[in-house]
């Protein structure tokens, strides 16, 4: 599936359709302003979609880091932490 590219003067002559026919078909669509792409539009649970996979991939390139620095500890350790922690909270 290509993405559209439209210039700007054409997508506010036509943005009701185009939004529809982005939503319904989607994808994304480039802007571009003198002939430079300028912005992409993109529906709303599309832009989501994206913040959630990059929010993934950032906690996994943590993850290995804190791997490779031998910053970790047992899962029971982790627990026994959360617990204590826990009881401290309530007593």
């Amino acid at each position: 599936m290509s993405t559209p590219v439209v210039s700007l003067s054409e997508f506010k002559a036509k943005a009701a359709k185009m939004l529809a026919e982005m939503k319904a078909g989607n994808q994304t669509i480039v802007v571009t302003q003198n002939g430079s792409a300028t912005a992409i539009i993109q529906d709303y649970e599309a832009h989501q979609r994206v913040q959630e996979a990059l929010l993934m991939l950032k906690l996994v390139v943590q993850g290995e880091a804190d791997i490779s620095a031998s910053r970790m500890v047992s899962q029971r350790q982790a627990f026994d932490e959360i617990k204590a922690g826990l009881i401290a909270a309530d007593g």
